[in-house]
């Protein structure tokens, strides 16, 4: 059984905070991830090698054994719903809340509240939570503009400083959860490759604290 690994990680934030947490854990890779256009990288160690790609899609590909670990947003999680994978460590890095956020002055509609998100499953379990009826519009991009136009009376979206909700007139209004982002495991990976991930697991639960 080959004991080569395959680490997926998220583009954008989430990857500038992981790079330095591999490096504490002595994991490099041999190309500069923020230039090369290649989507698969060797490392320093020869049975580890990483793949980047779209953060929405890394529990997918860990899922389905793609990848025999990933690193992901508690965010991303939780609307993919974790099948099939191992939520292992809290890598505390790429902090911020998901939020409701709106108009603070502008009372919401007590029925068929119109909530624009990229996170329908995470919505629709707060709101149902609450008893609350909501009409979901799923949006891609820019959910702050939603509200300002009409299309929704309020967001569901992540919230790190608070500037772009502030910069269009809009407010945190309630909290849904912490979001960081997590070591996660491909269940059938864990037995086949028990001893080189548990090996790679505390090596990298070293580097975090």
């Amino acid at each position: 059984m080959s004991s080569e690994l395959t680490i997926a990680l998220a583009k954008g934030r989430v990857l500038d905070e992981t790079l330095p947490l591999l490096a504490r854990a002595g994991i490099e890779p041999t190309d500069d991830l923020s230039i090369s256009r290649k989507l698969v990288f060797a490392t320093n160690h020869d049975h580890i090698k990483l793949v980047l790609i779209r953060s929405a899609d890394v529990p997918t590909y860990v899922q389905y054994g793609a990848a025999d670990l990933g690193v992901a947003g508690k965010d991303v999680l939780a609307e993919h719903g974790g099948e099939g994978l191992y939520e292992r460590v809290d890598l505390k890095i790429a902090p911020c809340r998901m939020m409701t956020a709106g108009y603070a002055d502008r009372p919401l509609p007590r029925t068929r509240l119109k909530v624009a998100t990229k996170y329908p499953r995470i919505t629709r379990e707060f709101f149902l939570d609450q008893g609350r009826q909501v009409e979901l519009i799923k949006l891609y991009g820019s959910m702050e503009l939603a509200p300002v136009v009409g299309l929704a009376d309020i967001i569901v979206d992540l919230v790190d400083t608070g500037n772009t909700l502030k910069a269009n007139g809009l407010t945190p209004l309630e909290h849904i959860m912490d979001i960081s982002s997590r070591l996660i495991i491909n269940r059938a990976s864990l037995k086949m490759k028990n001893q080189p991930i548990k090996n790679l697991v505390e090596i990298i639960e070293a580097a975090v604290e």
